[in-house]
């Protein structure tokens, strides 16, 4: 057990770094979102110019100018990658996830709720994380993952199943934390074992003279758009847990949960649409 002065500063030192990592993060990947559709609004409007689509913007005393292109220039250009933010942001998450609830094993456990050792409740939240990500990779790679609302519906009903079975096993502030900490990991591992490594396949046949497979953009991109949906429960069931009188404390705390993901993926699409 940890003194309790030192884990209240590391508390407040993950709990800052993760915050302002999430921001980054989520701030970036709706920055692109936008501006993948302003991009696609203007390559619309240009199809038969044969000019190439761009986006003017101006911020803090300057104008940018920014266009998208399928093959870039990659011999006489720095190219900026994106993936700190997500990197940052779970593992700061798992750094709180671990302070608070495995070092704090009573925090992860509620004996009127369940029965259950620190040991064996310790398991079953890495268990979930793990399969989680196994799950949802696996749907993606299958027919499935081709058709977006029937995936929808079932990732919906995959969580709405884990949110019940969780606040039958951990306790409740707990439970919403696992929630949020699946999700985050599915989100962060989209980036570092599927986004980017699409990427890096993408710049290497670049790189060789060859043409890019459109398949792997493709796949990068549906990652990132369910990755859009992901963010506003996420940061829900974040804000959630400073108000346990009407989310995790209430009598029907599952039911709650499922609603919150479901308005946030609702509001998603809305943002994504601004």
């Amino acid at each position: 057990m940890l003194n309790p002065t030192i884990s209240e500063w590391l508390n407040l030192i993950f709990r800052w770094i993760h915050v302002f990592a999430g921001i980054m993060w989520v701030g970036t990947t709706y920055y692109f979102t936008w501006l993948d559709a302003r991009l696609t609004e203007e390559e619309k409007a240009r199809a038969n110019t044969g000019q190439t689509a761009q986006i003017w913007m101006v911020h803090s005393g300057g104008f940018y100018v920014v266009e998208k292109r399928k093959v870039p220039d990659l011999a006489s250009r720095t190219l900026h990658w994106f993936r700190w933010e997500a990197g940052t942001t779970w593992l700061s998450g798992m750094a709180l996830l671990i302070l608070l609830f495995y070092l704090g094993g009573g925090a992860l456990v509620d004996p009127d709720v369940c029965d259950i050792s620190v040991g064996a409740a310790i398991a079953l939240s890495v268990g979930v994380l793990i399969g989680g990500w196994i799950i949802y990779d696996l749907l993606m790679l299958s027919p499935l993952g081709k058709n977006e609302k029937a995936f929808a519906v079932v990732a919906y009903v995959l969580l709405v199943g884990v949110s019940y079975g969780l606040t039958r096993y951990l306790s409740a502030r707990a439970a919403y934390i696992h929630v949020g900490a699946l999700m985050g990991t599915i989100m962060a591992a989209n980036v570092w074992m599927r986004i980017l490594p699409a990427q890096k396949k993408m710049i290497a046949a670049i790189n060789a003279g060859e043409k890019p497979d459109d398949r792997l953009s493709a796949q990068a991109k549906l990652r990132s758009k369910q990755n859009t949906f992901m963010a506003v429960p996420l940061v829900f069931l974040m804000i959630s847990n400073h108000f346990p009188g009407v989310t995790y404390g209430d009598r029907y705390n599952w039911v709650i949960l499922a609603i919150l993901i479901l308005v946030g993926w609702i509001a998603a699409k809305f943002i994504r649409r601004a």
